[in-house]
């Protein structure tokens, strides 16, 4: 097993950067919520290091910015930054709470999430903020927008068929239809980087595991197995690594694993051990 770092609070939501050498990751360790990079030398940065919450970080395809959500201004907005912390600014800039930021695989465009219509809904702008504008439209909510690596559709989990479950539509908001069709919740997709496969998290068996299917929705099985919390997966650019999210040890660590669930690692370790 590799520790990658050690902390005693909660580390969480990581995200692969593009290059693969480092993650992405959201913790409290500096006593409230912040956004951490982790080296695979096992050194830790707070990039963020602000007094409000910072969280959901993750990077531009070119690994030069990083987008993520802040309530820094009274109220949750999408923010980037330089991939060193700097330069850190609101692009969102709604007295709605706008969250889940998800880059376009060209780097032009960020998805998000947002109630600023009544209901959360998936959204969609430029890169710099501009020209926000709606892609569903449902009287559930729908959240956690997810790009294809091509660029052509998103993923993202909604509530309307009367539970939780990951849905798929166009770019542009078009041919919205359920792909995990599934009586339990399913929630958090996210696509390979070779545009085979999404995982996505689900309670199918009792508790919160990470799955897999592929992008039409079959072959839908369990990767984590494991009798405690695991979600939140993020893929490596090569495909071949998934982390996530697991409270295993007795709290919220990071771990990682192939993608077909063999070699589940912990990468980040609680100093209680």
């Amino acid at each position: 097993r590799v520790n990658l770092s050690r902390d005693f609070w909660q580390d969480m939501f990581p995200v692969w950067s593009p290059d693969g050498a480092s993650l992405l990751f959201t913790s409290n360790r500096d006593g409230n919520t912040e956004v951490y990079l982790l080296r695979t030398d096992g050194i830790s940065v707070n990039l963020t290091n602000n007094p409000s919450a910072d969280k959901n970080p993750v990077w531009s395809p070119d690994g030069a910015r990083i987008a993520f959500t802040s309530n820094r201004d009274g109220n949750w907005e999408v923010y980037v930054m330089n991939a060193d912390g700097s330069h850190q600014q609101n692009l969102t800039n709604n007295p709605a709470w706008d969250s889940d930021p998800a880059w376009s695989p060209d780097g032009k465009h960020i998805a998000f999430t947002s109630n600023r219509d009544g209901d959360t809904e998936v959204y969609e702008m430029d890169a710099d903020g501009r020209q926000q504008r709606q892609l569903t439209r449902n009287r559930a909510d729908d959240r956690a927008p997810a790009w294809s690596p091509d660029g052509k559709r998103i993923a993202f989990t909604s509530n309307r068929d009367g539970n939780w479950e990951v849905y798929v539509m166009d770019a542009n908001g078009g041919r919205q239809s359920n792909l995990s069709n599934s009586p339990a919740w399913d929630q958090g997709p996210v696509w390979s980087p070779d545009g085979s496969r999404i995982a996505f998290t689900s309670n199918r068996d009792g508790n919160w595991e990470v799955y897999v299917m592929d992008v039409e929705g079959k072959s839908q099985r369990n990767l984590s197995g494991n009798p405690a919390w695991d979600y939140q997966p993020t893929w490596s650019p090569d495909s071949a690594r998934i982390a996530f999210t697991s409270n295993r040890d007795g709290n919220w660590e990071i771990y990682a694993m192939n993608a077909d669930g063999a070699r589940q690692t912990r990468l980040t370790n609680d100093s209680r051990d």
